[in-house]
């Protein structure tokens, strides 16, 4: 196999040689090149023509936003957002600007003890790989109508039922990873208030971004949008994000359905586990249920739809022409347990349709 070329930008010259050290030590991977900041940047992309791009947001000169608005614009490339915990809201930014993906380091600096970044900046390298070729910017644009957002929210507060919220009659599950950022916004932006459908989200991610991720959606749209808390219950015309680091599951009692919060082990794969959400929702719900299994790497979901048909619900994968990485929607497509293969942009309308059935 051709080796994946990388330009890593990164105004650390620590970080620099760190990231290509890390790059460099495996077999399928060369760093063709490293920028000082996206000026720099920007005319390495044009003379190397990478595979790949590991950028950091910060930087003098011309900042890792200005890089990916000319990038994706002029010269659309894979780009790898490696960022600090403390610039949560910019990740998002920077995925809603076309990133592929990110990876969070604990500090400005990478720490001398690298190994827990190793494997994942490997990882998330080799996915480019597999990726398809699709614009990542013109996969969301969708054209599909857009609610109108509330009055502005703030941040974190303490979570307070919608007023005159209903337990829902109609959920929708849905699993994604990478890509899976910016098609969520885009799903939400264009759902109504939906008052009689919940929404439960299993989005890849590490702990202490699925809140800032939640913060940003419930500033966007006209539902309810937090990072699910243990015990919260369902309600029509919210949205639960499980939080990174655990997996979410959905429990019953009497009429009621809840959120309950399970620890991860060390062998789990996927966190948070989009099979354990769609196996323990399929089990507690009895009333109308959609999954939708949207693009990533590897499996997760695959088993859920299974069980998810077998309880009576509906399922959807998103297809492969505008899947960012067509593994988590191929693996579901084949076990023949999905209903319905579609684009992005279907996808919302057919969510759409379902939160918001027709009154008779």
């Amino acid at each position: 196999m051709k080796k994946l070329r990388v330009l890593v930008v990164d105004d650390s010259a620590y970080n620099r040689q760190t990231i290509a050290e890390i790059l460099n030590g495996h077999p399928e991977i060369e760093v063709v090149g490293k920028a000082y900041d996206g000026e720099e940047g920007l005319k390495l992309v044009a003379q190397l023509k990478p595979d790949l791009v590991t950028l950091d947001i910060e930087m003098p000169r011309m900042d890792g936003f200005t890089f990916l608005r000319i990038v994706m614009s002029k010269m659309p490339t894979p780009v790898i957002v490696i960022s600090s915990h403390s610039r949560k809201q910019e990740v998002f930014q920077a995925l809603e600007l076309g990133a592929l993906d990110f990876i969070a380091k604990p500090s400005h600096h990478i720490a001398p003890d690298i190994a827990s970044l190793r494997n994942e900046i490997i990882a998330k390298a080799l996915t480019v790989h597999s990726l398809e070729p699709v614009h990542f910017t013109k996969r969301v644009n969708m054209n599909v109508p857009k609610a109108e957002p509330r009055e502005q929210r703030g941040g974190a507060t303490e979570w307070q039922a919608p007023r005159a919220a209903q337990p829902a009659t109609r959920l929708v599950c849905v699993g994604a990873s990478t890509g899976g950022p910016p098609a969520l916004e885009s799903l939400f932006k264009a759902m109504g208030t939906s008052p009689q459908c919940a929404f439960l989200v299993a989005q890849h991610m590490p702990a202490k971004f699925t809140r800032a991720f939640a913060e940003r959606l419930n500033r966007m749209t006209s539902l309810d949008i937090r990072e699910a808390e243990e015990g919260m219950e369902i309600l029509g015309g919210c949205v639960y994000i499980a939080p990174g680091g655990k997996h979410m599951e959905l429990t019953r009692s009497g009429d009621a359905h809840f959120i309950k919060l399970q620890d991860v082990r060390e062998t789990d794969r996927y966190v948070p586990s989009i099979d354990r959400l769609f196996e323990s929702a399929a089990m507690s719900f009895e009333m109308s249920m959609l999954a939708v299994v949207l693009t990533g790497m590897g499996a997760d979901g695959a088993a859920g739809v299974r069980i998810v048909r077998q309880a009576g619900g509906r399922t959807i994968a998103e297809s492969q022409e505008s899947s960012i990485v067509f593994g988590m929607p191929k693996e579901a497509i084949q076990t023949g347990c999905v209903d319905e293969i579609l684009a992005l942009g279907q996808i919302i309308e057919r969510v759409a349709k379902f939160a918001s059935p027709p009154v008779p």
